[in-house]
């Protein structure tokens, strides 16, 4: 930034003309105005940070097809016992699934951790108290006595997985199994599962086409176990 102040020739007794002093005086006003809105940015960009104030992800478990139940409970008492600054979420992590039953597709909704809940809370004696006494738990998950926190990675994986878009597909076999084929053009055919593509809802099968193991593509629903 040049402060100095506006050249003058010394073969003129006149100054420069008042347009290059304004010009001047205007960069610098420019300058500084920059750096006050670098200032406001940082302020506001470190105003934005995530402040981590000790709380945890922790699996709690609890009697097994009481889970909604139990959630209900704790909820119940965080709000009761003026917890909700350190106890902050309760959730039963489920995901939609595709059955296949009778020949028919149906959504339904599965407990990915059946028997357990995840709690996301600042652990102290007193917020331990009032999960570990919540009517159906059991316990926390941990090392020993001492309850122990998922890592990051784990809590994304599972909150991945129960906020698919896409539900996944469940099926009663897998590779090795045998399996008759009950639609299509290999209808009553036997063979062994090679391979399941849960993406696309289809499965191959090494089913014996004159005396010789070939590969077959079909859809999940046009199989059953052997």
């Amino acid at each position: 930034m040049d402060r100095r102040k506006p050249v003058t020739d010394q073969h003129q007794q006149h100054p420069v003309p008042e347009n290059d002093e304004f010009e001047n005086q205007t960069s610098i006003e420019d300058d500084d105005a920059l750096l006050d809105d670098a200032a406001d940015f940082s302020a506001e960009d470190a105003s934005t940070e995530e402040i981590d104030d000790g709380r945890r992800w922790y699996v709690v478990h609890c009697y097994s097809g009481m889970e909604s139940r139990v959630k209900r409970n704790l909820e119940y008492r965080i709000e009761s016992m003026d917890m909700g600054d350190r106890i902050f979420s309760v959730v039963v992590p489920t995901e939609e699934q595709i059955e296949l039953k009778d020949g028919e597709r149906r959504v339904v909704e599965r407990r990915v951790f059946p028997g357990y809940i995840l709690v996301q809370m600042i652990l102290d004696d007193e917020s331990w108290s009032v999960v570990r006494n919540t009517p159906g738990v059991t316990g926390f998950v941990g090392i020993g006595n001492r309850p122990t926190p998922l890592s990051q990675t784990e809590v994304d994986n599972i909150m991945q997985r129960i906020e698919a878009s896409q539900p996944r597909v469940q099926v009663d076999f897998k590779p090795g199994d045998k399996v008759r084929i009950t639609e299509g053009a290999f209808a009553d055919f036997h063979g062994t599962v090679e391979e399941i593509d849960l993406e696309r809802g289809k499965v191959r099968i090494l089913v014996s086409i004159f005396g010789r193991e070939t590969p077959v593509e079909v859809d999940f629903l046009q199989v059953e176990k052997s």
